[in-house]
């Protein structure tokens, strides 16, 4: 893999405590934002905190009450051991095995693999498109300006072309920008635009990319293409919401009217 960024998410450098003297604030952020994680998907654990890194008391309670959910002494103190635990959902994420008969299908199987384990950005110190599955995404960029729809694709297409000894960037350069894999679609061949995927839908197939059209030469938004029905197309996507924004907060699935949206198809059958 190329896109390797999640690694620094998954360790701390050493053990975090309350007034721990080796305490960093990078690594205290580390441990209050999977904690917060953890809350979301936990709303009894009481796990959520500020992100300032400060290990004080209201982040040692939380440390103790994510230690008991967890069912390991409650001692306010993380070490690796506990860390591992926080990250976890990211360790499987990107490290568990994906299966698949081609690229096509290692594709399907990674995207599938991450929303499971329910990326989310975090708010931190008031800046939105921030968190670890951020950076993981977004090559340790983080913040309001880093819209990481692209970077969350790219990373799926890194994770799955690795398994068969191949080089995503042979099909698009490395990018944050949906204008950028759009335009080099355009110079390549491999964009279909939305009136032609209307005409034909047989032209995308599942591990293909979708990019939302602003106007011909703009695109908005991209996410991946789980599965084609007859009017719309399952996908997953990154920086979205319930309501399919295209500046949201998680990785999900969804399901899109492909014949009601201008939604162009970036093949990747290139690389397949």
């Amino acid at each position: 893999m190329q896109k390797i960024a999640f690694q620094n998410e998954l360790t701390i450098s050493t053990v975090q405590q309350r007034n721990g003297a080796n305490n960093t604030k990078k690594d205290v952020r580390k441990i209050q934002s999977w904690l917060t994680l953890f809350a979301m998907t936990n709303a009894g654990a009481a796990t959520a905190t500020g992100i300032d890194g400060d290990f004080g008391k209201a982040t040692e309670q939380a440390v103790k009450n994510f230690q008991k959910a967890k069912g390991i002494p409650q001692n306010g103190i993380v070490d690796q051991a506990t860390f591992d635990l926080l990250a976890a959902p990211m360790r499987a994420a990107f490290l568990s095995t994906i299966t698949g008969t081609d690229l096509r299908g290692l594709v399907v199987s990674a995207a599938r693999q991450h929303v499971l384990n329910r990326p989310f950005e975090l708010v931190i110190s008031q800046q939105p498109n921030s968190g670890p599955w951020v950076r993981a995404y977004m090559d340790g960029n983080e913040g309001r300006e880093w819209l990481w729809c692209m970077g969350f694709v790219q990373t799926i297409l890194d994770q799955a072309a690795s398994v068969v000894g191949k080089d995503f960037k042979q099909l698009m350069p490395l990018t944050y920008s949906c204008d950028v894999v759009g335009t080099t679609g355009l110079q390549t061949g491999v964009l279909f635009r939305y009136n032609q995927i209307r005409l034909n839908p047989a032209l995308m197939k599942p591990g293909d990319i979708f990019l939302l059209q602003k106007t011909p030469n703009d695109w908005v938004h991209a996410g991946l293409i789980t599965h084609i029905g007859d009017d719309f197309i399952e996908t997953i996507e990154g920086n979205t919401n319930d309501g399919g924004s295209n500046n949201g907060n998680a990785v999900l699935s969804r399901v899109r009217n492909f014949r009601k949206s201008k939604l162009d198809v970036f093949s990747i059958e290139g690389l397949v």
